[in-house]
């Protein structure tokens, strides 16, 4: 009975062994597999965050190009830059993962969606200056062969300086934005601190332009929050220029000089959050100006 025993307890533990083996063999390819899965995951971030890093470059070149042949040096086209720079060394800074990377990507979405309404514009201004510029050139030729219109050519040209530099669009500036808690008394009191917001408070100034169209005005105002989502109304408007979708409106009647202008814009809880709100102004869907706001 002994001399049996032995050889069964010897095929039982051989047994036992090569299911240890093979137990020991399927956990250490799980960890080699999963080792591997990592090291793709920060190699994939690595790619993209350097793509993103090349497209900012490349914003930053472009914005370079169109404010060094603008003769009017627009502000709003060196501050779109310096927003793009701020937001450069943020993505070279940042430890990146799929959150941050997604928040990243749709800034980089809005930024380009900027560039196009304001080199749009740029575009738009340069060409009427150079038409504004030859009816100039031609106004003073007549001038010099026809002593009897000078008075008259005279008043054309001094008309056609004034429409280059002010244009007959309305115009916005001091674009202020601010975080607010408004009590029941209705008294409204600023914070800065997202948590304890109820709204978000947008003041301009329509500026004076005497070759303006004066009348009702309806301007939009348009939030974004750091989560990429827009605030208030998220209602829609259309025309030949494209889609808007705005945070609220303000009417107002422009009788061509400066007018201040505030909206307050409806927030839910879950919108006011932490980080930097992008605030734009439109006349329809042509953006009049635009700032940031930081909310902690």
């Amino acid at each position: 009975m002994t001399t049996d025993s032995n050889p069964t307890k010897f095929k039982v533990f051989i047994g036992l062994l090569i299911v240890l083996l093979f137990a020991l063999g399927a956990y250490t390819y799980h960890l080699f597999s999963e080792n591997q899965d990592s090291k793709n995951s920060i190699t994939t971030l690595e790619t993209e965050k350097k793509d993103m890093e090349a497209e900012l470059e490349e914003l930053i070149a472009n914005y370079d190009v169109v404010i060094e042949s603008n003769e009017f040096k627009d502000k709003e086209l060196v501050a779109a830059k310096e927003r793009i720079e701020v937001l450069l060394a943020d993505v070279k800074n940042a430890k990146l993962n799929e959150g941050l990377l997604k928040r990243y990507r749709a800034e980089i979405q809005i930024l380009k969606q900027e560039r196009v309404v304001l080199f749009k514009r740029a575009d738009s201004l340069a060409r009427e200056n150079i038409t504004l510029q030859v009816q100039i050139d031609s106004t003073n030729v007549r001038l010099t062969d026809t002593y009897k219109v000078v008075d008259s050519m005279s008043t054309r040209n001094s008309m056609l300086s004034e429409t280059v530099k002010m244009g007959a669009l309305v115009k916005a500036t001091n674009l202020k934005s601010e975080g607010v808690i408004v009590r029941s008394s209705g008294k409204i009191v600023e914070t800065q601190r997202a948590s304890r917001a109820d709204k978000i408070r947008a003041c301009f100034t329509l500026a004076p332009n005497d070759i303006a169209e004066a009348g009702d005005k309806v301007l939009y105002v348009q939030v974004i929050n750091p989560e990429n989502n827009i605030l208030g109304h998220k209602a829609n408007i259309t025309n030949g220029d494209g889609l808007l979708t705005y945070s609220s409106t303000v009417k107002v009647f422009y009788e061509k000089g400066a007018l201040d202008v505030c909206s307050l814009i409806d927030a839910s809880e879950d919108d006011l959050v932490k980080g930097r709100y992008v605030i734009n102004v439109f006349e329809g869907t042509r953006l009049l100006l635009t700032n940031t706001l930081e909310l902690k």
